[in-house]
Parts: structure tokens; sequence; C-alpha cells
């Protein structure tokens, strides 16, 4: 089994906790042993650079520090942390007045040059998409998804640099791997609207809806994602999209890790199920991949 620093991330362990745990009993599954960082802390995820930029490196500067110190390749699978903790790679190692600063602030050297790679990055280069076929128990017919990776995953260009940035596919290729049939659609790096959920819902709703029914006019009956907060947006939404929305959606939405451990027949998936606001089970049921829920 290969041993992976790992990048927890906050969501993870609160209102994506559902994510959290599959990934890591997904990443088990498929003998990639993630063990977290000690002590560490939040990244600065959708605020701090428009706060205060030093800020913004200094906080997931000290999560490089701990990587730093256990030499291992950094496995985040969050989008925003993921996002955050390049960008301060990057500004420490190619910045060496701003990485003085940093260091003197973390009191701990944070030059980790090791790989920062997503979840789904590691198992398409670490396990490949021949070995996933071979372990897969319960192929995932009769779910129809378009793969959303939102604007984080892949870009900024040149930085993001793991799959295509204006048409990734990873996640496309992992799912039509474990048996779904994923739709083609031009949406999958839009934006969601982000943290304006709060601050400029209208925006976010606009946004949504646009995904929703370019969604719904791919043939999509399901959305799969691997960033907690596109995954929030997409499900709060459509509660108010009976009033914000031309018309209403129910599509349920799934982090991807959720579906690969179900088409690996992992005994928990149908308990990260219960977790979502718009209930995926009677979709799966339907499909014949999970219990009926009454």
């Amino acid at each position: 089994m290969k041993h992976y620093s790992f990048f927890p991330g906050c969501s993870q362990l609160s209102s994506a906790r559902e994510y959290g745990v599959s990934a890591v009993e997904v990443a088990e599954a498929l003998e990639l042993h993630l063990e977290p960082l000690k002590d560490w802390n939040c990244c600065g995820a959708s605020s701090a650079h428009m706060t205060n930029h030093f800020l913004s490196v200094s906080l997931p500067g000290r999560d490089l520090a701990l990587a730093k110190e256990k030499d291992r390749d950094l496995v985040v699978i969050c989008a925003s942390c993921y996002n955050n903790l390049r960008s301060a790679q990057n500004q420490i190692l190619t910045d060496s007045t701003l990485a003085g600063r940093v260091k003197h602030i973390v009191g701990k050297d944070i030059r980790f040059e090791g790989k920062i790679v997503t979840l789904l990055d590691l198992i398409m280069e670490e396990v490949g998409l021949e070995e996933l076929r071979r372990r897969v128990k319960q192929p995932l017919e009769g779910l129809k998804p378009v793969s959303y990776y939102g604007c984080l995953m892949s870009r900024p260009r040149g930085m993001m640099d793991n799959d295509d940035p204006d048409n990734p596919t990873f996640m496309d290729d992992l799912l039509s791997t474990i048996g779904a049939e994923v739709k083609p659609w031009s949406y999958k790096a839009d934006c969601c609207g982000g943290s304006l959920s709060l601050t400029r819902t209208d925006i976010v709703v606009t946004l949504v809806n646009r995904l929703f029914r370019a969604a719904e006019e791919a043939g999509a009956n399901c959305i799969v994602t691997a960033c907690p907060m596109c995954l929030a947006n997409l499900e709060m939404r459509q509660g108010e999209g009976k009033f914000a929305f031309p018309q209403e959606y129910d599509l349920p939405v799934f982090f991807f890790t959720e579906l690969l451990g179900l088409a690996l027949g992992l005994e928990k998936a149908e308990e990260w199920f219960s977790r979502h606001l718009i209930d995926p089970r009677p979709l799966l049921a339907r499909s014949g991949l999970s219990r009926s829920i009454e």
C-alpha cells in the first residue's frame, strides 16, 4: 500500500463529511493510504485572498511546512483547498521575499517541493482505469451523470496541469469506467457562484439555474462533482428554484467518491447518501443500485 500525506480540509469534517469519509475509504480500498497532516489548519478557503494576500499565503504555507516534514506527496480532495495550496506553493517557491516573510510567521521551513494532487488525479495516475475496471463489483448502470469540475480544479492554466483546463476528462473517464453513461456537456468547468452563495445569492441562483438547465438538456439524471462548495450550491438552490427558476429541478448531486465507493461494493456507501439535501437514493433505487427508500 502506498502512503501519502493528506490535507482533509474543513468542509470534509462538517458540511461535506460524506465526502471526507468516502474519500478515505475509497482510497484505502484502492490501496492508497491517506495519512492526515497532524495539527493542520484551514487553508483560507474562498475568503482569505479577498481579505489579505499575505494571510492567504501564510495559512496554506503552514500546512505546506507540515507536509515538508513528512516528505511525501500531498493529497487534497477539496477543489478550493487544492487551488489554495497549489497557489501558495507556487508563490513560495518563486518569490523568495514572500517565502521569507511567511517562514518568519510560521516558524518552520515552508518550501514544500513535493507534488500536490487531487484524489481524482491520484486514482487516475496510480491506479489507472484498467485496474479500476477490474475492481468494480456493481457497475453503475442506469446513472446518466454529467461531470462538474467547477472553476478551481482545472484552472488557472499552467498551475493546474494534470488535466485539460478547458475540457477536463478525468472524472468523465472514471465514471464511464465504473459503468455510468456519462453525458457530454460544455458546462463542466463553469462557475456555480462559489462563495457568493451568501453575499450575492442572485448571482448564484442565475449560474446554478443555467447549470441545471444544461444538465437536463444533456439528458443527465444526476450531477457529479469533487467540490464541496459546488455541491452545496447545487443542492441548496434546487429548493429555492421553485421560486427563482423558470422550472423546478430535482437532480441529485454526488461526490465522485460516493459513486466510486458504491461501484467498488463498499459496505458503508449507502450511509453517505442520507446526508444529502436532495436525496439521491430514489434514483439509485430506480437504477437497481440501492435499496428503495420509503
